[in-house]
């Protein structure tokens, strides 16, 4: 008998596992790309992944060739901290939480600090300027000891992570922002000690004591550079809050039947085909199927469907929705990470975690811009040296820091954040929060927006629409519908009792009722008997409703839900209740087609509701009967054809499409999840806000280039002037100044636009 021998290589054979891991010490993208590269280098590792808004790493490695103490180490050799995230997903976010507010207390304290000494230097500089001589400035501000005494710190104590971090970077082969800081800041503040000490020989010979020092040069900048990372930390905490938010959505506990007891335990410990009960009002801890019961379950923050859907056994319900009224016996399915909710965290999370490219566009500048300038500094300074000014050591370290001075990245730092302070603070003022930089930025290239339907492009809430009389009842029939409906807890019943008391209709009391799951309601008033429901209730109690059979059918393509009223036994009336859309969605819709953008409505909610809601919005594109996990798929789909997707919605169902989408924005007037998972918040609830969030991102990123082309206008300029020797450090030192001023000037112009 021939033996067949299967080759299997031995990596095969061996084992992958995945480990988690809290990295701490993070500042920019440039920092979570080292930490990559330097765990993908290790051997054994096949993948590793470095979220920087969660401050997390993934790797896939094989046991055998490395431990999770040898990721560590990496880490940390890398000059970051490290140690194995908590498996629990509410205790991992808890201690993301209490990081961030550690960094955020850190922050401020160095920022009030920092600001408390740099005021004096910078009122100090303001007495330099002649138009400015009428300014009264103490004489002590202007002692040079004075403003070493302030600058020191500022500089090595505040200023030493930048220190750090242009180390780690130098010494990975890289060159990001904290560079051009450390370097900038270092060259005004190393200069200003160098004339400190001079003018002491200056003055013991009878020179000139008083020189222009730049002190305020490095104070002030790190400063400003000090807020933008406390807005930075925060914003970052603010991302976090959307998984939280989810995960507050889970039943703590189950009551599960175990040997014949009901018991109560943790959700945790629910397994997989497990018999779970769930009472009226209670959450359903599990995905499954129903054995035993009927109900009506809210599954809103799953589809986003407003009505509740009844369930009965062989139905399938999700965990986190909310069993209204009615026993049912569930066998789990899906239990832990498996569960709906759990895949929706965790698609928010991945989404949360991508990276924009304006988070790399400072570093790639600086990658160029440093090593540029240092080496015409250099070149400045062996030139003067030993081919201009025959071995005069001060003036040619004087022309070679004019050079530095004058590239100083004060204006190229301020540049983005001053039109993104302006821009975001303007748009907050109209109703339009984006929750980072990077949102601002992306939103004016979106070319389709996605609309949610239910909440978003409609009211959200269930309305009165039609009601249609029988010409044999009697005038008492609507005042009897309003005492049956009255007693129901069904938001379809709710909807009817309003919209009838609007109407001025006053409800008498039912003498007996009783709600039939699934079907409608049952009750005596004023001594008739009364049904109101569906055509399969009227059907079981032999209610002949064949002349308004088709009438019904249209008002159901219309994407309304119809009721049917009989009193004893006769088809009486009918009503109708829908979620209409909101009154400024068609011309929000015609706005944007009229911009060019394309604009498709997704909803979890049937085809032919769904077409009738998108006639009503002025919406040919539709995209009907998708849960959340299909919502990320769609607008994936869209990405993959080469847009840039804006995705629109209100719901907890909408979290994992508007974490997917390039832009995610939320209706103000809808769940905490959505707006914590979405970039942008539309508080009006109005749809015009999208076009005025895309217009605004517009005229911020028309400002920025403005900045950024100002910025590196004054060093194409600036250098060559001062490589020349027309240009001593003190004129640098205020041309940099005044590269600043204007950068924040034009800036500022963001905040007088008007949409």
């Amino acid at each position: 008998m021939a033996t067949t021998t299967t080759s299997i290589s031995a990596e095969a054979l061996e084992q992958k596992e995945q480990a988690s891991l809290f990295i701490t010490g993070m500042t920019c993208a440039a920092c979570a790309n080292r930490i990559e590269k330097g765990l993908n280098k290790l051997d054994g590792v096949s993948q590793a992944t470095v979220n920087l808004a969660l401050e997390t790493a993934q790797v896939q490695f094989r046991s055998e060739a490395v431990s999770v103490d040898d990721l560590i180490r990496k880490v940390e050799q890398l000059g970051y901290g490290a140690r194995p995230k908590e498996e629990k997903a509410e205790r991992a976010a808890e201690e993301r939480g209490e990081e961030r507010k550690r960094a955020v207390r850190r922050y401020t304290i160095k920022l009030v600090a920092s600001a408390a000494l740099s005021l004096p230097l910078l009122w100090a500089m303001v007495g330099h300027f002649s138009f400015t001589s009428g300014i009264w400035v103490p004489e002590l501000f202007m002692n040079a000891w004075f403003q070493l005494a302030l600058a020191t710190p500022v500089q090595f104590i505040v200023g030493w992570p930048f220190y750090v971090g242009a180390y780690k970077a130098l010494r990975n082969g890289s060159a990001n922002m904290d560079v051009l800081v450390a370097l900038g800041t270092s060259a005004a503040y190393f200069y200003s000690l160098y004339l400190t000490i001079e003018s002491i020989g200056a003055h013991a010979h009878g020179g000139e004591p008083g020189v222009q020092l730049y002190y305020e040069t490095s104070a002030v900048l790190i400063t400003l550079i000090l807020l933008g990372k406390l807005f930075e930390t925060l914003a970052k905490g603010r991302s976090s809050e959307a998984i939280k938010s989810l995960m507050g959505l889970r039943a703590k506990s189950a009551l599960v039947i175990r040997d014949g007891a009901e018991i109560s335990i943790p959700l945790e410990e629910v397994r997989t085909g497990d018999i779970v009960l769930v009472k009226p009002g209670e959450k359903i801890p599990v995905d499954g199927d129903v054995l035993e019961g009927v109900s009506s379950v809210d599954e809103s923050m799953i589809t986003g469907e407003s009505i509740p859907v009844e369930k009965r056994a062989g139905d399938r319900v999700i965990g986190a929705t909310v069993n209204t009224n009615g026993m049912l016996r569930i066998r789990a399915t899906q239990v832990g990470g498996e569960t709906v909710l759990s895949q929706i965290i965790r698609v928010v999370e991945e989404a949360q975690g991508s990276k924009a490219p304006i988070q790399r566009v400072a570093d790639v500048i600086s990658g160029i811009f440093v090593p540029i300038v240092v080496g015409i500094a250099i070149i400045v300074f062996l030139v003067w040296m030993f081919a201009v000014d025959n071995g005069n050591f001060s003036g040619a370290l004087e022309k070679a820091i004019a050079v530095l001075v004058i590239a100083c990245p004060c204006a190229l730092g301020l540049a983005t954040p001053t039109s993104i302070m302006a821009g975001s603070g303007r748009s907050a003022e109209l109703g339009i929060l984006f929750k980072g930089g990077e949102h601002l930025e992306a939103t004016h290239r979106v070319n389709v927006v996605v609309l949610d339907k239910t909440g978003t492009v409609t009211k959200g809430k269930p309305e009165l629409t039609d009601i249609e009389i029988a010409n044999d009842a009697d005038g008492r029939l609507l005042a009897r519908i309003a005492a049956a409906e009255r007693r129901s807890e069904h938001p379809l019943a709710e909807a009817i009792v309003s919209g009838l008391a609007a109407r001025g209709v006053t409800a008498p009391e039912a003498e007996a009722f009783q709600a039939i799951p699934g079907y409608g309601v049952q009750a005596t008033v004023e001594g008739r008997e009364l049904l109101v429901g569906t055509r399969k209730l009227m059907a079981e109690r032999g209610v002949d409703i064949s002349a308004v059979e088709s009438r019904m059918f249209e008002l159901e393509q219309q994407g309304k839900t119809a009721m049917l009223a009989a009193v004893d036994g006769r088809y009486a009336a009918m009503v109708a209740v829908a979620d209409t859309i909101k009154e400024t969605s068609k011309e929000a819709v015609a706005k944007l087609l009229a911009s060019g953008v394309r604009v498709v409505m997704m909803t979890g909610d049937n085809e032919r509701t769904a077409q009738a809601i998108a006639r009503q919005a002025g919406i040919s594109e539709v995209v009907a009967e998708v849960l959340p996990e299909g919502k990320a798929n769609e607008v994936k789909k869209l990405q993959q054809a080469g847009n840039v997707v804006a995705m629109v919605g209100d719901g907890i169902n909408d979290a994992p499409a508007l974490a997917t989408a390039d832009i995610g924005m939320a209706v103000g007037t809808g769940t905490d999840v959505a707006m914590e998972a979405a970039d942008v918040t539309l508080m009006r609830g109005d749809l015009n806000a999208i076009s005025d969030a895309i217009g605004m991102s517009r005229r911020t990123m028309r400002n920025i280039k403005q900045n950024l082309f100002w910025a590196l206008a004054y060093n194409v300029v600036g250098i060559p002037v001062a490589a020349s020797g027309f240009l001593e450090p003190w004129l640098a030192g205020a041309a940099m100044a005044l590269s600043s001023v204007s950068v924040v000037l034009n800036a500022l112009r963001l905040q007088r636009v008007k949409l």
